[in-house]
């Protein structure tokens, strides 16, 4: 038969780049050339000289892609035979006999076949690496020489495929463990979340129970709450327990966007849509698509882009700057403010259609004045933060005297207030006698006025009874040297089981080890 070898090699290198799976792609060249040759099964193979083993990259046959072989480790004679042959193989070769070739008996013992022949074409790959096609016959003496001409002329196209499979296949393996990074990463982010939620179980109780609520659902959640209250926490906590904690969580800070770069930075821009425009840009809709955007401090938008804002959460869709078709988004919506949007609305600075759209499910945060139970653990938290950040190994000890005086403060400046004063009285007792803290007595000049009686303040006598707890508990641990289990340790001088006794460290911020 009379043979075009120039359309017979376009069309099956075609077929053989017609797709990144090797298997596929071999698949479609094994149809197209079984009208040329006899051909029954087509196999890829993978030389790794360190190991002298083979590696099948695929096998396809003409019923469908057949599972690889599990790698092959070969005799002395076959190594022997396959580092000779690859140094000096210009041509295909034919195998008659497989039985009686070192490489080609040891890798159809697997099969299991018999009364095969074989085609090999030897493979380079980016001149490190050695393959090898093989195209098997099921019959003896299948092949003629014109069958492994032909077959050669499809070298050059095969080393590339080949090439591109490998390259194909590390990428998705690397995918596949970012993914898994991300998984496990997403999960350390959720469990770093709600950790960071302090009080969850005492002044934030009722938050937490609302942000159970709402996370399972794609209802848009509103945060509202004084400056420093902790809204970006509970923002966190919401979209880490959602089932779109495996997306992006884009975080905007909308007081922070010049009003004329609104529309470029929410909703992307077209490559040439304006002046320094050079490249195509994503938003901030289209890079949260399938996960959660948090909108802080909704209440700085300019009411243009309000307007604006407004059409995409009704139509789902965002239109880049320049762009000329609009883009599907699809985005979980959390706001956030500290001022009054209602009294806003009746001065004409926030849309009345708007602030019905996000405030489906509000979530108030109270101020930490008003989570007076949790400003001892508060404090403890940020004072082992801030020491660690700072690397400071010697912690001041704590009067109870400081801790009244935290508690009976207003901190207008909420938590962040809290943070600030911890990292800045760790910063002032450097070199000083540690045994009471002076910046947090003074709190700036404040004077606590005398206690009222109020159903809703904490018992003092509770929190000087935590106090004497905690010092304690360190004082036992301090002569134990850290040892909570077992003969002589804290568990057993307190006469307490070791689980309860960790349990109460926890709760009363007390860290392990050395104290």
């Amino acid at each position: 038969m009379s043979v075009n070898e120039n359309e017979f090699f376009r069309q099956a290198t075609l077929h053989l780049c017609s797709s990144l799976d090797i298997g596929k792609a071999m698949q479609r060249c094994l149809r197209f050339i079984e009208a040329f040759m006899p051909v029954s099964w087509m196999s890829l193979y993978l030389y790794e000289e360190e190991t002298g083993r083979l590696f099948n990259l695929a096998t396809v046959s003409r019923r469908g892609s057949v599972p690889p072989l599990p790698p092959i480790a070969l005799p002395k004679e076959a190594i022997i035979q396959i580092e000779g042959e690859f140094a000096k193989w210009q041509e295909v070769k034919i195998v008659d006999s497989p039985e009686h070739d070192a490489v080609s008996r040891t890798v159809y013992q697997q099969t299991g076949k018999a009364n095969i022949s074989l085609l090999v074409m030897r493979l380079v790959i980016e001149d490190k690496r050695l393959g090898a096609l093989t195209v098997i016959a099921e019959e003896k003496n299948g092949y003629r020489r014109s069958h492994a001409e032909l077959l050669g002329l499809l070298r050059k196209p095969f080393d590339i495929a080949v090439s591109n499979a490998v390259r194909y296949m590390e990428m998705v393996k690397l995918k596949d463990m970012l993914d898994a990074e991300n998984r496990e990463l997403n999960r350390a982010l959720f469990h770093r979340s709600t950790d960071d939620v302090m009080g969850a179980d005492t002044g934030l109780k009722g938050v937490m129970e609302m942000v159970r609520q709402v996370a399972p659902l794609d209802s848009p959640a509103m945060l509202l709450g004084e400056t420093g209250v902790g809204k970006e926490v509970i923002a966190n906590v919401i979209h880490y327990s959602s089932p779109r904690q495996n997306g992006p969580f884009i975080k905007v800070n909308c007081g922070a966007i010049p009003e004329t770069l609104f529309d470029s930075e929410l909703f992307g821009h077209e490559k040439g849509a304006f002046t320094g425009a050079v490249a195509l840009k994503r938003g901030y809709f289209e890079r949260a698509h399938a996960g959660s955007l948090f909108l802080d401090e909704i209440g700085e938008l300019p009411l243009q882009a309000q307007v604006r804002l407004l059409r995409v959460l009704q139509t789902k869709e965002v239109n880049r700057v320049g762009g000329s078709r609009p883009i599907p988004v699809d985005v979980r919506i959390i706001t956030a403010t500290h001022q009054n949007l209602e009294a806003m609305i009746k001065t004409r600075q926030f849309r009345e259609d708007l602030w019905f759209r996000l405030n489906i499910f509000p979530i108030t945060i109270p101020p930490l004045r008003h989570r007076k139970a949790d400003i001892p653990t508060l404090f403890h938290h940020f004072l082992q933060k801030k020491a660690r950040e700072l690397g400071i190994h010697h912690l001041p000890q704590v009067t109870a005297t400081a801790i009244q005086r935290l508690q009976a403060y207003p901190w207008p400046g909420n938590v962040r207030e809290l943070e600030n004063l911890v990292e800045r009285t760790l910063i002032r007792s450097q070199g000083r006698d540690a045994n009471g803290l002076s910046e947090i007595e003074s709190l700036s000049g404040f004077e606590p006025a005398p206690p009222l009686s109020s159903p809703d303040d904490p018992d003092p006598a509770v929190l000087a009874l935590d106090l004497a707890m905690a010092e304690h508990i360190r004082r036992v641990l301090r002569m134990t040297k850290g040892k909570i289990y077992g003969p002589g340790g804290a568990a057993e001088l307190l006469d307490i089981n070791p689980n309860t006794l960790r349990s109460r460290m926890r709760k009363l911020s007390i860290p392990f080890g050395r104290v």
